[in-house]
């Protein structure tokens, strides 16, 4: 097992421009991290190709791996060109990953803010064919480099636990996989303990969250707080200070075999690296507690 950050835990200090991403790898080194996320937002490589480099090698000189590179991608398109160009766009970031070095790539397959008439079952049932026929051509593409393309419970029209296992059983590739966020489950009001627990068996790699809880009938005042698909209040919190039960889902998934990268997320209201340090310190210590 490895404890790594991903960048968009540190997006605060990334878009104040108090850090550059070069800089993110040597703080997670810095803090007892092994590993690193990359999510561009608040930097790109894409159009960059010496920034590219540049965190290639600064991150084999900090002695910290690249776990994963998450993008967002929709293959719910209104035509075949669009849906083509979607394409086009996903495999350029393939080609990025290879370039890095990586092994792992996460992809959304529908847009991530939709209308509540787009997170039904309905909806998800009439676009299934798009959303797997982007996957396959994405996973087909990424095979020839050796790498594994993910599906995470993330975007609410494919949150839920059953809803993943369907893209992944549709999609049908060896390297189709799914990056398991223990905490995502929560947005579409899935207890993280049944939706854990499901989809751990086709995991490649786990994303460790935490969230407040409240109902819908509890509004809890001012603060980063967002709704979930019914109408509950949710808001980040570091890892193991929230309302997720940290120390059963450690246990899942240590039970289970697992023992690849746990890369923290912190999408909360507190100071960033400091959260962060917190994060990644509670999850090694509940881990190792499992």
């Amino acid at each position: 097992m490895k404890i790594g950050l991903s960048t968009y835990s540190l997006l605060s200090a990334l878009k104040a421009g108090e850090m550059i991403v070069l800089d993110v790898i040597q703080w997670i080194a810095d803090h007892g991290g092994e590993h690193m996320e990359i999510v561009p937002y608040g930097f790109t490589l894409i159009d960059q190709p010496e920034l590219a480099t540049a965190v290639r090698l600064k991150a084999e000189e900090a002695g910290i791996e690249l776990s994963n590179y998450s993008m967002p991608a929709n293959f719910v398109q209104e035509t075949e060109e669009a849906f083509e160009a979607e394409i086009a766009r996903v495999q350029l970031h393939v080609d990025l990953v290879n370039r890095l070095g990586m092994k792992h790539m996460r992809h959304d397959v529908t847009a991530f803010t939709l209308p509540s008439d787009k997170m039904t079952i309905q909806w998800f049932e009439a676009n299934l064919h798009a959303m797997v026929r982007g996957s396959r051509l994405i996973a087909d593409y990424a095979a020839q480099y050796g790498i594994t393309t993910t599906i995470e419970n993330h975007g609410f029209s494919v949150q839920a636990s059953d809803r993943v296992q369907r893209v992944l059983t549709e999609v049908d590739r060896p390297n189709f996989k799914t990056t398991l966020d223990i905490g995502n489950f929560m947005c579409v009001d899935e207890h993280p303990l049944i939706g854990v627990r499901k989809n751990l068996p086709y995991a490649s790699l786990i994303h460790v969250k935490d969230f407040y809880f409240r109902p819908y009938d509890e509004h809890p005042g001012e603060g980063e707080w967002f709704t979930t698909a019914n109408g509950n209040y949710l808001r980040g919190a570091i890892v193991g200070q929230g309302d997720i039960d940290m120390r059963r889902i450690m246990k899942l998934i240590k039970d289970s075999g697992y023992d690849g990268y746990l890369t923290i997320e912190f999408e909360g209201m507190e100071e960033c690296r400091s959260a962060s340090k917190i994060a990644m310190d509670n999850a090694r210590r509940l881990w190792h507690e499992a």
